[in-house]
């Protein structure tokens, strides 16, 4: 049994290149407050695309008194210097990158983006995970996947990097997920790029090793040439990505918030600075 898909309906375009565009009623709402500009990974395949901007869509349902702005850093528009563009100079902003774990893109590819731009009052956040609430999600795609409570163990898919501490965040979500599951089976980490084992290797081991009924829990926001690597292994069920969820949703808003305080904070001793980073984010509390 697989289910290899996820994501909601596509929301609405975003705007053109550059061209900061509010949605009805948003000035009004958003006066006072940073913009929230996501910045996802983008994606070849439209459904992912379509994911991230569901999911946003999300956000903007649980957060109506924000302005929500979508960018990509790769393969989908507008990009992140044409979002930044379209931010007036003085204009407060928090980033919110759409990433599950630290690597090159956070460390240098964003930060890069963002000296570039000389925006002294937008904020990067951290990335999204680890958190407990990404672990809420994946329990519940699978859930959806047909794997009953302690039907076996699960290997967690993510895409992988060459980053140690990228492997270390997906080691860390592996652990949320196993104390999210309480079932007593094990939760692998694997990658679908750059490390070892992959997820098929890490199947073929726990078959090996006597466990007939596996799990893939899609460790990804959305559809694309990953999720369909996740899925092309021998495991009895295969999850299907992160997709649109409303503690994903709400993990957005709480980095978003977090990094608020933190531009707030940094207003009293001096600017914040575009290429600063924000700590390791605190762990939201799961529902």
């Amino acid at each position: 049994m697989r289910q290899t898909a996820a994501g909601g309906p596509a929301g609405p375009p975003d705007r053109p290149a550059g061209v900061a565009v509010r949605r009805p009623g948003a000035s009004a709402r958003g006066a006072g407050r940073p913009v929230l500009l996501a910045v996802a990974h983008g994606s070849r395949n439209p459904a992912g695309v379509a994911a991230t901007r569901s999911l946003l869509d999300l956000v903007r349902a649980q957060r109506p008194e924000l302005d929500v702005r979508c960018c990509f850093l790769d393969l989908a528009a507008p990009s992140l210097p044409e979002a930044l563009a379209g931010l007036a100079g003085d204009e407060p902003a928090v980033l919110v990158p759409l990433l599950l774990g630290t690597g090159y893109h956070l460390r240098v590819d964003i930060p890069g983006a963002l000296a570039a731009a000389r925006l002294p009052h937008v904020r990067l956040a951290p990335a999204l995970g680890p958190d407990p609430l990404l672990a809420t999600v994946l329990a519940d795609r699978l859930a959806e996947s047909g794997r009953a409570p302690g039907a076996g163990p699960v290997v967690l898919a993510a895409a992988g990097s060459s980053d140690p501490a990228a492997a270390a965040d997906t080691r860390r979500t592996a652990r949320l997920l196993a104390a999210r599951l309480a079932d007593g089976r094990p939760v692998v980490p694997a990658y679908l790029s750059a490390a070892r084992p992959t997820p098929r290797e890490a199947v073929e081991a726990l078959h090996a090793a006597g466990h007939h009924r596996v799990a893939v829990a899609t460790y990804l926001l959305g559809p694309g040439f990953f999720a369909d690597r996740a899925a092309g292994t021998s495991a009895h069920w295969t999850s299907a990505p992160l997709g649109t969820h409303d503690a994903l949703a709400r993990l957005v808003g709480a980095r978003y918030d977090n990094a608020c305080a933190d531009l707030r904070d940094r207003a009293h001793t001096g600017p914040a600075a575009g290429t600063g980073r924000d700590r390791r984010p605190a762990l939201t509390r799961a529902h």
